[in-house]
């Protein structure tokens, strides 16, 4: 239903309901900005002088807790500087969440301040960005492993049994479209491989902890003094080097990834040091996140999101990331 306008409609109007909490009036035109599970909607009005941005979160994923952590984490990486992502909006009442009702699910609704910026092209003129997004990724690391969580502070856990394991978060990978029995094994093979080797990299706090998870080139707002971060709606505990490989999402395959790879290092050595066992895991994390990418898909596959990435032909891609994998590791 993601596409359908019906569905876009009753979003709108439940949105409408609630603009009143950011003391929106009724003169406010809204628009929509995007939508793949979560709605996003540009508020202007006209007694106002900037737009606000308005998410719509998806029923039956995030817990109220888990959006409030998550927004949380935002303000402190905003009062320590660590990076430039949008001011969150409080509403009237003082807090940042509130919700309306949409049938007999609850739709949670949190305002953003809108931010200048468009998407970068993924072409040789990414590299040098991917510098300063390296320099950011491990601010966000090192604000991290220093802050204090606040109490009831929770969110989710990107590690090999969520994302692969027999309940995980983005869909099962054996559903991935036009999957063959040859695939299977192949990935299978993979994943194998992967389990084992990230068993040995483990899970120390200096390797793994709070991060973005999303980094990818439709969350970054590039302008022409910085780079702003958006969307942390995905933000959990993972593998540092996590963040890299989600920054690289629907482009694993491309020639210009080595490229991005040595300028994300450069940037973000510039920051914080890694080891060479860091480094030598970027393989591992690759291909981590292409496969639950790929589940996403085929649990996904209604979305613009899933089409863009070519379905079935993003499946065979993964199957022969998955066989370079094997004949490297």
């Amino acid at each position: 239903m993601l596409y359908q306008s019906e569905f876009i409609t009753r979003l709108e109007a439940g949105l409408r309901s609630v603009l009143p909490a950011w003391g929106l009036s009724d003169a406010t035109e809204v628009s929509l900005l995007t939508v793949s599970e979560n709605a996003t909607f540009l508020a202007r009005d006209p007694a106002r002088p900037a737009p606000v941005v308005l998410r719509v979160h998806r029923p039956n994923y995030h817990t109220r807790d888990e959006i409030a952590s998550e927004l949380a984490w935002i303000e402190a990486l905003r009062d320590a500087g660590s990076v430039e992502t949008p001011a969150l909006i409080p509403t009237t009442a003082g807090g940042y969440i509130t919700a309306f009702e949409d049938g007999s699910e609850t739709r949670h609704v949190v305002g953003f301040a809108f931010m200048e910026g468009s998407e970068p092209d993924a072409d040789a003129g990414l590299i040098p960005g991917f510098v300063t997004l390296g320099e950011i990724s491990a601010r966000l690391h090192q604000h991290t492993e220093r802050w204090q969580r606040p109490p009831g502070f929770t969110r989710k856990t990107w590690d090999f049994e969520t994302a692969f394991g027999p309940a995980p978060h983005w869909g099962l990978w054996r559903d991935a479209l036009g999957l063959t029995p040859a695939g299977a094994d192949t990935l299978q093979s993979a994943l194998d491989r992967l389990a084992t080797r990230l068993d040995a990299y483990g899970k120390a706090s200096d390797r793994f902890g709070l991060v973005h998870a999303d980094l990818r080139l439709a969350n970054l707002l590039a302008r022409a003094d910085g780079l702003g971060v958006i969307d942390f709606d995905d933000c959990g505990y993972s593998w540092f080097m996590y963040d890299f490989a989600a920054a690289i999402s629907f482009l694993e395959l491309a020639p210009i990834v080595p490229d991005l790879q040595a300028a994300w290092l450069d940037g973000y050595q510039r920051v914080r040091a890694l080891g060479a066992d860091d480094i030598a895991m970027l393989p591992d994390f690759i291909l981590f996140r292409r496969i639950l990418l790929t589940a996403w898909i085929a649990s996904h596959r209604e979305t613009e999101t899933a089409h863009d990435a070519g379905l079935e032909a993003y499946t065979d891609g993964t199957v022969r990331l998955a066989r370079t994998y094997l004949a490297a590791t």
